[in-house]
């Protein structure tokens, strides 16, 4: 257990360093964090709910600051090149979560044209069964997702990167919240850039150098 939980840290560790210098990306996974435990809560008694809010509010909130306001330029402090930084990542790099959101956006599509959704669904009768069902479609895409990279990284890494990577995942919004619980008031500070986004919450700066590549 001693090995896989440092490699959870090496994981969140690279993931903090390398992707959220951004105090509006920070902020923005603040909001995203609040909400998937808001839609963790929700799992229990409405997974469609959960669905919604996972998929509208914190995975939407989530990758705009990856995609729109984190800098994409040459990172002096890591002396890492974009183009390295996706390539090493272990998960979804930014080509990767534009299938799975492209994926995620047509879904409702054949839903439209067949009411059965393959005769999977009762057809709809209203808007709001509707709504449902593309909720419960959305909820297969996440845990689909989700459960097809832990799986494609047991073959291209191994099983623990894997099963750390899962576990990292499913455990972000508690871990996002102590690291950018901050971030909004730095912003309006007029902060946009984090000037200490070497220091990982658990790591200093000085540790950088030394921690293994795992993003």
């Amino acid at each position: 257990m001693q090995r896989f939980f440092e490699a959870l840290r090496v994981q969140r560790w690279d993931d903090h360093r390398y992707y959220h210098h951004s105090r509006i990306n920070q902020s923005l996974h603040l909001v995203s964090a609040v909400s998937f435990l808001a839609a963790y809560v929700m799992m229990f008694g409405d997974p469609a709910m959960a669905a919604l809010i996972g998929w509208l509010v914190a995975m939407t909130s989530r990758q705009a600051g990856h995609f729109f306001f984190e800098p994409k330029d040459y990172d002096l402090v890591n002396q890492a090149t974009h183009e390295h930084k996706e390539e090493i990542k272990v998960g979804y790099n930014l080509r990767r979560k534009v299938v799975l959101m492209t994926i995620w956006a047509l879904s409702p599509l054949p839903l439209y044209f067949d009411p059965t959704f393959f005769g999977i669904f009762t057809p709809h009768a209203n808007t709001m069964e509707f709504v449902r069902h593309v909720a419960q479609i959305w909820l297969a895409i996440g845990i689909g997702g989700l459960l097809f990279r832990t799986v494609q990284l047991f073959f291209i890494k191994d099983v623990q990167t894997g099963l750390v990577w899962a576990a990292k995942i499913l455990t972000d919004p508690f871990h996002d919240i102590k690291l950018y619980h901050k971030a909004p008031l730095f912003l309006l500070r007029g902060e946009w850039i984090d000037p200490h986004h070497a220091h990982g919450g658990e790591w200093i700066a000085e540790d950088a150098a030394e921690a293994p590549h795992a993003s």
